[in-house]
């Protein structure tokens, strides 16, 4: 478990971080947040998280370990508590394998 421990990396690399923070800055960005959600996005978190990747880099410490794991777990809790827009099947409908409707014609 100890070697374990001293080869651990961080899921993204400290570059990775910078990117996604001068992704969520952009103006582009910024505007389609703005649009689907209505507030503008936090970018704060991001740029922490380069902050502490390069400070893991540089002195291995376990703070900073354990800062990067806490927000890449609540960053994964937070993708999956939306709620699917559709039901999804368990079976095919009934009549799955009846001709479509030939009486009107298909509009293209």
């Amino acid at each position: 478990m100890a070697g374990q421990m001293a080869f651990w990396r961080p899921p993204r690399t400290c570059d990775e971080y910078w990117s996604e923070f001068r992704h969520c800055k952009s103006l582009w960005n910024r505007f389609h947040h703005y649009y689907t959600f209505g507030t503008a996005p936090t970018c704060q978190q991001w740029k922490d998280d380069y902050y502490t990747c390069c400070e893991w880099e540089r002195s291995s410490s376990s703070e900073a370990k354990e800062s990067l794991q806490q927000s890449e777990r609540a960053r994964v809790a937070e993708q999956t508590k939306f709620t699917p827009v559709w039901d999804l099947r368990q079976k095919p409908p009934a009549d799955w394998h009846l001709p479509l409707p030939q009486d009107k014609p298909q509009e293209s």
